[in-house]
């Protein structure tokens, strides 16, 4: 089962995404264009170029798990993004996403995040 737990972390691949591409193809994607570790238990986020389709992609200790959503009517709305290839987002912003609620104009207010080991905030 697809945990979707605010302490992972969450990789949006910034560019369309081939929709057919399955658990290697996907895997593929994400070592050689995000340069991160597929098996890292972190979650990464795969669109269609028309941004109808999306698909999850998770190691969970002893395999991959895929969560693939198909709209019928609608697209998904995509956050603003800093780098070239894909971008790191919230537990919050990729609910926003999967509930069609635009990014656009949502206010955040302060909230205390503490910082892992690493100095990422959780």
């Amino acid at each position: 089962m697809l945990s979707l737990a605010p302490n992972c972390r969450y990789f949006l691949y910034r560019h369309p995404t081939d929709i057919r591409k399955s658990f290697d193809g996907l895997s593929g994607l994400i070592q050689n264009e995000l340069a991160q570790n597929p098996l890292s238990g972190d979650v990464f986020i795969f669109l269609n170029k028309r941004r109808t389709h999306i698909k999850l992609l998770c190691f969970e200790g002893d395999g991959f798990a895929l969560y693939y959503k198909r709209l019928e009517r609608g697209t998904y709305e995509l956050p603003g993004f800093n780098g070239d290839k894909g971008a790191a987002i919230s537990l919050s912003q990729l609910q926003l996403i999967l509930g069609g609620i635009s990014l656009r104009n949502i206010k955040y207010r302060p909230r205390y995040q503490q910082e892992n080991a690493s100095g990422v905030r959780k």
